[in-house]
């Protein structure tokens, strides 16, 4: 309760400008202190935060000193071995971090101009599979729309993504289908085949494809069970289907690590296609026989998000990286 009584201040001095500030130098003072008290927070230490600052530390701490005076809180405890944020300090941190994001979008506006769209996109993604769209897409926003500050945000997985898209938390994810959520609007970019990842000298390397059956006694390199992987789902789903319940031994954040895994031995793996771009020594790809469905890759978002930003980021996303032909729109918006 403490800290958000003394946090007030801090937010009137940025929601209104005009009044609590008289001058362009004090505002940008007010800034200077957020921008020190940020990189502090972020390094617990005064030396590296000077040093990531290119300041001098005894004016980085005179700044905080000051930003301390002003709020009336003491933002971290200090003494000669360790610094730590205060309660005050947590409390600050998450509207400074806002503030100084505000402060770049109004500099992209001046700049740019009234004509251009200004705004803040977070892209949601994980894994191998987005290794060859995202650039495509990062690349096309930049040079179309430059006053657009993209945050790529990895590790975000399928169930992970739609979670943070309804909670306001990423603005656009890359996610497979199915989409259960009527909140999230859905558009299909790619179809991914599932395949079987092995290592070179596992007797069945020599098969030119596998059936599904033909891994119930293998212990399996997968995603971690709790992250919402629609990899991990998938595999777990076409192995029951197949007459067995797959044996876990390992799991691992990301496909490089699954791949370099099972390269070494340690399981095998079902993947997707658009992962077999990694060419991992002791590594080989197998198809999948059967009547085993592909994958829908889809970008996902909000629909109520009305920001012109993510709706540009969309426009763009839509001719870079355009629905296959065979696809249908069930979920476009």
């Amino acid at each position: 309760m403490h800290a958000r009584i003394h946090i007030r201040p801090i937010l009137k001095v940025y929601s209104s400008y005009a009044f609590y500030l008289s001058t362009v130098e004090e505002l940008a003072m007010e800034i200077r202190h957020l921008v020190g008290f940020i990189a502090t927070a972020e390094e617990l230490h005064f030396g590296r935060a000077a040093a990531r600052l290119h300041m001098a530390q005894p004016a980085l701490s005179q700044q905080i000193r000051q930003l301390e005076k002003e709020l009336g809180v003491e933002l971290f405890h200090r003494n000669t071995r360790s610094v730590a944020l205060s309660e005050a300090g947590h409390a600050l941190l998450g509207p400074a971090r806002q503030v100084i994001v505000a402060v770049d979008m109004a500099k992209r506006a001046a700049v740019l101009g009234a004509s251009e769209i200004v705004g803040r996109v977070v892209i949601g993604f994980a894994g191998a599979s987005s290794r060859n769209v995202l650039p495509l897409l990062a690349r096309a926003v930049r040079a179309e729309q430059p006053g657009i500050e993209l945050v790529l945000q990895g590790q975000t997985y399928a169930g992970t993504a739609l979670a943070e898209i309804v909670a306001g938390q990423v603005d656009i994810g890359f996610c497979r289908l199915p989409v259960m959520n009527p909140a999230i609007a859905t558009r299909i970019f790619n179809y991914e085949k599932l395949v079987a990842a092995l290592p070179s000298d596992h007797p069945l390397a020599a098969q030119e494809t596998l059936n599904m059956s033909d891994l119930a006694a293998e212990p399996f390199v997968t995603f971690p069970g709790n992250r919402g992987s629609s990899v991990r789902d998938a595999l777990v789903h076409e192995a029951l289907n197949a007459g067995f319940t797959p044996r876990i031994m390992q799991e691992a954040p990301d496909s490089y690590t699954i791949l370099s895994l099972v390269a070494a031995g340690v399981g095998v793996t079902i993947t997707v296609s658009s992962v077999q771009h990694i060419d991992t020594p002791g590594l080989v790809y197998r198809q999948l026989s059967g009547n085993i469905p592909d994958l829908a890759a889809v970008l996902a978002w909000r629909r109520d998000n009305s920001s012109p930003a993510v709706q540009a980021v969309l426009d763009i996303a839509e001719r870079v990286l355009p629905t296959p032909e065979k696809a249908a729109r069930p979920n476009d918006s």
